[in-house]
């Protein structure tokens, strides 16, 4: 099979890789109908995340079972399938009290960064990581819903209600999506996004969506101290976020940036009433509702590229990951196309 590897200079590269077969009872090998390129998958890419040489890239995806091992139950050949990413081990002491978004673990069984992943043309997982793809759903659907779970997990653990205010920080897909289920859930939303192309990218989306209320702004366009919600959604914006937060606000901490500081002074937190908010990765219980919301939302508007796997430099230079100009975007939600990586 056709399968997109981490080298050792940080670059992707297509291979050939055997067909992983299942090696355990409850192992499922998924025939990989598309994949997307995640904000943590292109960090890796500009050497800002670790991940492992030689690993095979990728775990946001959607697919077909083809092979299952002799104890799966739940899932038969022909099933489309949806992948969850975050692996659990459901022994250790998180597992055990239901945080299996904390496993200690799943260290060093990442997908995509330890553990081989879905650029390929097939995957092996267990049945456990696996969601059975609801009548009706679209693929592009399919493939959006892990970041709809990263999005409702960290809009949940802030409680987001319809008389929020809400500034998301950042509009790429992510930051968007954020923007689409916060309206959805009812609240007031704007988006800052510093580049052109992106701010113009998700102003047309969410314009699509019938009811949307959310307006995608350039930086300065919210006054200060003026919504009951911020999230950043980069990972690095922690400091606008804490200017632009009301009192009694809610600043969610989203994005991925392990570079990134901030100083902030404990009296001023605790005079003004603002609540600091990490979700951590979501469980298997997001996921399920995560699954069920993205089969009702209007998604496919967002992905802006579906490259075949066999012009897979179309879609890293889309998301500024490919040559010099790491930071010019020409495309918005990325999807590789594996159909024919089998």
């Amino acid at each position: 099979m056709k399968a997109l590897v981490l080298q050792e200079d940080r670059g992707l590269s297509l291979v050939e890789r055997p067909r992983p077969v299942c090696a355990a009872p409850d192992d499922v090998i998924v025939r990989i109908a598309q994949a997307g390129i995640c904000g943590t998958d292109r960090g890796v890419l500009l050497g800002k995340f670790q991940a492992e040489a030689g690993v095979v890239m990728g775990h946001e995806a959607v697919g077909e079972v083809v092979e299952t091992g002799a104890g799966v139950t739940t899932l038969k050949q022909g099933d489309r399938v949806i992948i969850n990413p975050t692996l659990y081990c459901g022994l250790c002491h998180w597992c055990r009290r239901g945080a299996l978004n904390f496993c200690l673990n799943k260290t060093g069984n990442e997908i995509g960064i330890d553990r081989d992943g879905a650029f390929a043309g097939f995957m092996r997982l267990e049945e456990r990581f696996l969601h059975v793809v609801p009548e009706g759903m679209t693929d592009d659907q399919a493939v959006l819903a892990e970041p709809i779970a990263c999005v409702l997990n960290n809009l949940e653990a802030a409680a987001v209600r319809p008389d929020d205010e809400v500034a998301v920080l950042g509009g790429g897909p992510i930051g968007t999506l954020v923007a689409l289920v916060a309206d959805h859930f009812g609240a007031s939303v704007r988006v800052v996004e510093t580049d052109p192309y992106r701010r113009a990218t998700a102003q047309q989306f969410l314009a699509t969506v019938p009811g949307c209320t959310a307006r995608v702004e350039e930086p300065g366009a919210i006054a200060a101290r003026s919504a009951s919600l911020v999230v950043d959604s980069v990972g690095s914006l922690t400091a606008e976020a804490w200017e632009l937060a009301a009192n009694l606000g809610r600043i969610v901490v989203m994005g991925f940036n392990d570079r990134a500081t901030w100083t902030v002074r404990p009296l001023e937190l605790l005079q003004r009433g603002l609540r600091v908010i990490g979700a951590g990765d979501y469980n298997s219980q997001v996921f399920d509702r995560a699954v069920d919301l993205a089969r009702r939302l209007p998604l496919s508007g967002l992905i802006s590229h579906h490259v075949p796997i066999d012009r897979f430099t179309e879609a890293l230079a889309a998301i500024g990951a490919a040559g010099n100009d790491h930071d010019e975007y020409t495309g918005m939600k990325v999807v590789i196309d594996l159909r024919a990586a089998a």
